[in-house]
C-alpha cells in the first residue's frame, strides 16, 4: 500500500486552495480528482464573481470567510498575474417597495463587516448606470470578477511547487479509519490501488456527501442531506450596457436573476433556481421566458430575442427550498471525534471568493487534532 502525509478530494477552486495551503505548510499532499482535469464541474460553472460579503449572517463562516477571503484573493491575484477587476457591483430596488429589503442588506453586511456600501439615489445611480431603472441602490465597490481558470492555474502551480501531486482520473471509491490514519481504495486510469494518509480533506463539492458516506468508521449521523439547486444562465447576445455587474434584491434560494461580466465585458444573466433530483446541466430556451420579466425590472429595455442559453451550474445546498439558507460546514474532529479528517459540506457561494479563508481554516482543524 501506498502512503502519503496528506489527500485531499477534489480539485475545485476550494480543493486547490486547500492543498495549496498543506503543501506551504510542509506536509505531503496527494489530490484526488477523479475527472481528467481540475476545476472542471462546480469551479467552472459559477458567475466567477469576488463576493464583498454583503449577504450573508453576520457570524456565520460564510459571513467570516467571504469578508476574510476576499481581501486575501485580491492579493493572491495581485501577487501571482491572475486576471481580475473590482469593477463594483450595483444591488437594486426596482420601487419603494423593496427599498426595505435594501436596507436589510445594509445592516447585515455591516453587521458582517463590509464598510464600503454606499447609498445611491435614483439620478445618481443612472448617471453611473444610464441603461438601468431602479429606485434606490447600494453601490458595492469591492465587489469584482476573477478569471476562475487562472486563479485555479496558479494555485495548482503553487502547490507543486512545494511537492503536491495531482492525480487525475482518481477517484476514492472506499475507505476506512485505521488506528494510524485512512485507507482509501482508489480507481484510476491504471485499475485500482490501496492509498494510507495519515490526514483527509473531503472537498469533493457535490460527490463530498457520497465521499463521506464511504467511509468506514465516520457514523453516518455526520453526513447531511444533500440538495441540488440548479442554476441557468443566458448570455446577451449584443453589446452590455453596464460598466457594472447588476443584482436584485435577493429571493430566499439565491440572489436573484443578476447581470455579471467577463473579463471581456460580455454580459450573462443568472442564475435562476431550479430544483433538480439529479446532475444534469442542459439549459432549457424556455427558462428565458422568467429571466425577461426578472432583468426587465432593473433594465426595461431589454430587446426581445436577446438571451441565449448559456451554460448552468448546481449549487451543493444541505437544505431545500422554503428553508433558510444553510452556512457552510468545516467538519473537523470536533464535530465527528475522527482526527485528520475534515469533511466540507455545502459549499457553495461564496466558496470562491472565500477559498483562501476556507484553506486555512481546513489547516487550523488538521493542525488542532494533531
Amino acid at each position: 500500500m501506498e502512503t502519503v502525509q496528506t489527500v485531499v478530494i477534489g480539485a475545485g477552486v476550494v480543493g486547490l486552495a486547500i492543498a495549496r495551503e498543506l503543501a506551504l505548510a510542509g506536509r505531503e499532499v496527494v489530490i484526488l480528482e477523479r475527472e481528467n482535469a481540475f476545476g472542471t464541474i462546480t469551479s467552472a460553472r459559477n458567475s466567477e464573481v469576488l463576493h464583498a460579503g454583503i449577504y450573508y449572517e453576520p457570524g456565520s463562516l460564510k459571513a467570516q470567510l467571504c469578508v476574510e477571503g476576499r481581501r486575501q484573493l485580491v492579493e493572491f491575484c495581485r501577487g501571482h498575474g491572475v486576471a481580475h477587476r473590482l469593477c463594483g457591483k450595483l444591488i437594486v430596488a426596482a420601487g419603494e417597495a423593496e427599498t426595505a429589503g435594501l436596507e436589510r442588506i445594509e445592516r447585515r453586511a455591516r453587521a458582517a463587516g463590509v464598510e464600503s456600501l454606499r447609498w445611491l439615489g435614483r439620478d445618481e445611480a443612472r448617471s453611473l448606470e444610464p441603461a438601468l431603472r431602479c429606485h434606490r441602490a447600494l453601490l458595492s465597490p469591492d465587489t469584482g470578477i476573477v478569471d476562475s481558470h487562472g486563479l485555479m492555474l496558479a494555485l495548482l502551480g503553487e502547490a507543486e511547487d512545494r511537492g503536491a501531486m495531482l492525480a487525475l482520473l482518481g477517484e476514492a471509491t472506499a475507505g476506512a479509519v485505521r488506528a494510524d490514519g485512512f485507507e482509501l481504495e482508489v480507481n484510476g486510469a491504471g485499475g485500482s490501488m490501496r492509498l494510507g494518509c495519515r490526514e483527509l480533506v473531503n472537498a469533493a463539492g457535490l460527490g463530498a456527501q457520497r465521499i463521506a458516506s464511504r467511509i468506514e468508521g465516520l457514523e453516518q449521523v455526520h453526513v447531511p442531506p444533500l440538495r441540488l439547486a440548479k442554476g441557468n444562465y443566458f448570455s446577451l447576445a449584443a453589446r452590455s450596457p453596464f460598466s457594472r455587474l447588476i443584482y436584485p434584491v435577493p429571493n430566499e434560494a439565491g440572489l436573484g436573476v443578476h447581470l455579471t461580466l467577463d473579463l471581456a465585458g460580455q454580459a450573462r444573466f443568472g442564475p435562476d433556481v431550479e430544483w433538480i433530483d439529479e446532475i444534469g446541466y442542459q439549459v432549457d430556451p424556455r427558462r428565458a421566458d422568467g429571466f425577461y420579466a426578472e432583468i426587465r425590472s432593473y433594465w426595461p429595455d431589454l430587446p426581445d430575442a436577446a438571451l441565449l442559453p448559456s451554460y448552468s451550474g448546481i449549487r451543493p445546498k444541505l437544505v431545500g427550498p422554503g428553508a433558510p439558507a444553510a452556512d457552510f460546514r468545516i467538519d473537523g474532529a470536533s464535530v465527528h471525534a475522527v482526527p485528520g479528517l475534515v469533511n466540507l459540506f455545502g459549499i457553495e457561494s461564496p466558496g470562491l471568493t472565500a477559498c483562501l479563508a476556507i484553506a486555512s481554516r481546513v489547516r487550523q482543524e488538521l493542525d488542532a487534532a494533531r
